[in-house]
């Protein structure tokens, strides 16, 4: 799946069943489910699930946990906007399971 292709599955009820749990909730994200998004990728310990974690709580104005799961996920504080960050998210995910 591409970029392109995961954007267009937000027009679907569900995510597509072969995502990752990072995706997965990143696609949950995407649709504004933040409770589903939260609870896919809460106990997955990958750096990944981190990642779309610190961005989860980035959105919810929760800059505390969002600090903590950025530095669990390697990544730096996000300085670009929402909708970059879940952009940067999709292409580096999706370019790690293509």
């Amino acid at each position: 799946m591409n970029v392109a292709a995961f954007i267009a599955s937000l027009d679907g009820a569900a995510p597509a069943p072969d995502l990752n749990a990072p995706l997965a909730g990143l696609w949950w994200a995407g649709k504004g489910d933040w409770d589903q998004a939260h609870k896919i990728v809460q106990d997955e310990s990958s750096r990944e699930a981190a990642w779309v974690h610190a961005y989860l709580h980035r959105v919810e104005g929760d800059l505390g946990n969002a600090g903590y799961w950025y530095r669990q996920a390697g990544q730096p504080a996000a300085k670009d906007s929402l909708e970059a960050e879940w952009q940067r998210i999709a292409v580096t995910l999706l370019g790690s399971t293509t």
